[in-house]
C-alpha cells in the first residue's frame, strides 16, 4: 500500500450503533465509509467522521447478501478496502463472506461461524474440553429422542444464529419439546436444544491482539438476560471484584475459549453461567462489544472505551498498546418506561457516571472505587425504577434464525 493512502475501513452497521468506532477511525486518519441500512438513512450517525455513506435495502434489518456482495464489488472497482468491520452481532457473517469474497485479511466464514453460530460455538468448545450444558442438534428425532431420555428438564430450544436472548423457547416436558418443534416446521434445523442451567450469568469482555487477550474484564448480570428478556425485569450488571477467585476463574477460562474460537483480532463479549454445582458453564461469544450499553459501564469501570479500542486497534496493528486502565467498579442498569422522556435528576448520588438519552428508555451508571457501594446503590436505584418508570413489552413470536 503506498505510504500516502490512508486506510480504508468498509463499516457495517445494520443497527444503530459503533458511533463511536467510525469517530476513532477517522481520528486514527483513516478513511470511514459506512455501510447500512436504507431504514437508518436519518439516525444519528457521526457523519463528520464518515467519508461516505451507502445504503442497503433492508426488510426488518436483514439484508440480502448476494445484494450486499454485487454492491461492495461495484464500489471495489474504485475504493481499495482493506478492513471490512462488522459493527453488529448480525453484520459479523456478512463481514465474513465479503472479506473471503474480496480476499481481504480477516475472519472469514469459517471462525465466524464459531461466533455467530451457538452449535457450532458450542460443538468446538466440547471438542476442546470447555464445560458447556447438554445440547444437541435440532435435527434427528432419534437423537432427540435420546436426548430427552438422558437430560432432566427444563430444556431450552434457541435459535442457532440469534443474538442475546431473542427467539428462546423454554419447555418443561416431552410434549411441549414436540409441540415447540412441529411449530418451528422446516426451520427446526435452525435451533438446538440445550439442557437449561440455573445459575448466575456472567460476561467477560476482552480486546484480542495476535490471538492474545491483552485486556479483559469479568462483570454479573442482576438477573439472566434471558429472565429479563421473556419476564420482564430491570436490565443489571455489574463489574466483579478484582482479584476474586471467581473473577479469576471466568478470566482463565474466557482465554481459553478465544483460543478455541480462533479470533485473532478485535473484541468479544462471552457470557457463561455458574451452575449449581459451581462449575463455570460458557453459553456464548460474539466479535463484538457487549450490547445495552456494557461499553460504557466498562469505560466508567476502567477508562477504556471498547470501541474506541478497537478502532485503534485495527488501525495501528501490532503497534496498537493497550493503554494504561482504572480499577473502579461500575454498575448499569436499563429499563423501558413509560413516560418518553424520564426524568433521572433525582437520582444525584455523586457515583451517578452516566444517564441515558432514548425515547421511552431509563439507564444509567454509577461509579465508584468501592464495590461495595456500587451494590447498594444498584439495589436502591433498581427498586426506585420499578416506581418510576419501569415498563414491559412482551418479546415478539416472530420466528427467529
Amino acid at each position: 500500500m503506498p505510504a500516502s493512502r490512508p486506510l480504508t475501513f468498509l463499516c457495517l452497521a445494520s443497527y444503530e450503533k459503533g458511533q463511536e468506532f467510525l469517530r476513532e477511525a477517522k481520528r486514527q486518519g483513516c478513511r470511514v465509509i459506512l455501510l447500512t441500512s436504507k431504514s437508518l438513512e436519518h439516525a444519528d450517525w457521526p457523519r463528520d467522521h464518515i467519508d461516505e455513506i451507502f445504503y442497503i435495502p433492508d426488510n426488518n434489518k436483514e439484508w440480502n447478501r448476494q445484494d450486499v456482495i454485487y454492491g461492495v464489488s461495484y464500489m471495489a472497482r474504485t475504493i481499495k478496502i482493506d478492513k471490512i468491520v462488522a459493527l453488529d452481532d448480525y453484520d459479523v457473517e456478512v463481514a465474513a463472506a465479503l472479506r473471503e469474497h474480496l480476499r481481504i485479511g480477516g475472519m472469514g466464514d469459517t471462525t465466524a461461524r464459531y461466533f455467530r453460530d451457538k452449535l457450532a460455538m458450542r460443538a468446538k468448545a466440547k471438542e476442546d474440553g470447555i464445560p458447556v450444558p447438554d445440547f444437541t442438534h435440532v435435527l434427528n428425532y432419534d437423537d432427540i429422542r435420546d436426548f430427552i431420555a438422558r437430560v432432566p428438564f427444563p430444556c431450552l430450544i434457541k435459535p442457532r444464529s440469534a443474538a442475546s436472548a431473542s427467539g428462546i423457547i423454554k419447555v418443561h416436558n416431552e410434549e411441549e419439546v414436540w409441540r415447540a418443534l412441529d411449530k418451528l416446521g422446516d426451520r427446526q434445523s435452525f435451533y438446538l436444544m440445550e439442557r437449561f442451567v440455573p445459575g448466575n450469568v456472567y460476561h467477560v469482555d476482552s480486546i484480542i491482539q495476535n490471538r492474545k487477550v491483552i485486556f479483559s474484564i469479568a462483570s454479573e448480570y442482576g438477573k439472566p438476560p434471558m429472565e429479563v428478556a421473556h419476564q420482564g425485569a430491570v436490565f443489571t450488571t455489574r463489574t466483579m471484584e478484582y482479584g476474586s477467585p471467581d473473577e479469576q476463574a471466568l478470566l482463565a477460562l474466557n482465554e481459553q475459549v478465544m483460543k478455541s474460537m480462533g479470533h485473532n483480532v478485535g473484541v468479544s463479549h462471552t457470557e457463561f453461567i455458574k451452575g449449581e454445582d459451581g462449575r463455570f458453564y460458557f453459553l456464548e461469544t460474539s466479535a463484538r462489544v457487549g450490547g445495552a450499553h456494557i461499553v460504557e459501564l466498562i469505560e466508567a469501570a476502567t477508562g477504556l472505551n471498547l470501541w474506541a479500542e478497537w478502532a485503534k486497534l485495527e488501525a495501528q496493528g501490532d503497534k496498537y498498546k493497550l493503554p494504561e486502565t482504572q480499577r473502579n467498579y461500575g454498575g448499569l442498569m436499563v429499563s423501558l418506561a413509560k413516560q418518553e422522556w424520564p426524568d433521572l435528576s433525582g437520582y444525584d448520588d455523586p457515583e451517578v457516571w452516566w444517564r441515558m438519552k432514548k425515547p421511552h428508555h431509563a439507564g444509567l451508571i454509577v461509579k465508584s472505587p468501592n464495590r461495595q457501594r456500587v451494590l447498594d446503590l444498584l439495589n436502591a436505584y433498581t427498586e426506585r425504577f420499578y416506581r418510576d418508570f419501569f415498563h414491559y413489552i412482551p418479546p415478539s413470536e416472530k420466528p427467529t434464525y
